[in-house]
């Protein structure tokens, strides 16, 4: 009984409170089963070598975030989409949100005129939970496009494809 007060009443707390993506993302990425990377202002050329899918799916990005969550409890996963729920409360509209009890996903912007500038993806299921944020300015229609299943898995795929690819340092001088 404690632990279903303490929990309705941590909900009720981040709720009320808002926040940010940075918080949420500086409240998790040291979680245990977290995976989580930002690219920080030294490496922003990593950017513009995106794949050429990924560009033209999303545009320019100055500011990139990720974090993944594997292997987590119904509690937990509860708790992380009450948390994302708080931040795109915050300034954002939804443009696409579904919650079922094994799929929720959340796609989330704020616009300025009528160019995106910021973007939340956020997609959690049974056996993960992962979460996206984008700045920079984007075709609101290709943000739209990810409101399909499909894309967005093809999407998040590329996007860490590519991602990973360009930070892998190498120590060899011939490679």
């Amino acid at each position: 009984m404690k632990k279903i007060v303490l929990v309705i009443s941590l909900g009720f707390l981040l709720i009320s409170c808002g926040g940010s993506f940075q918080s949420f993302y500086n409240n998790h990425k040291a979680d245990m089963g977290a995976t989580s990377f930002q690219v920080p202002n030294f490496m922003k050329a990593v950017l513009s070598n995106i794949s050429p899918e990924v560009k033209h799916a999303i545009g320019n990005i100055s500011d990139f975030k990720y974090i993944k969550f594997e292997k987590i409890d119904v509690l937990r996963r509860q708790n992380l989409i009450a948390e994302m729920s708080a931040v795109t409360k915050s300034g954002f509209t939804d443009i696409f949100r579904k919650n079922e009890s094994d799929n929720t996903r959340i796609i989330s912007v704020r616009e300025l005129g009528a160019v995106v500038t910021d973007v939340i993806i956020f997609n959690s299921t049974e056996t993960e939970t992962t979460a996206y944020y984008l700045q920079g300015n984007f075709d609101p229609d290709k943000i739209k496009s990810f409101t399909d299943e499909a894309t967005f898995n093809n999407f998040s795929n590329d996007l860490m494809q590519s991602y990973q690819t360009n930070i892998t340092p190498s120590f060899n001088p011939q490679n």
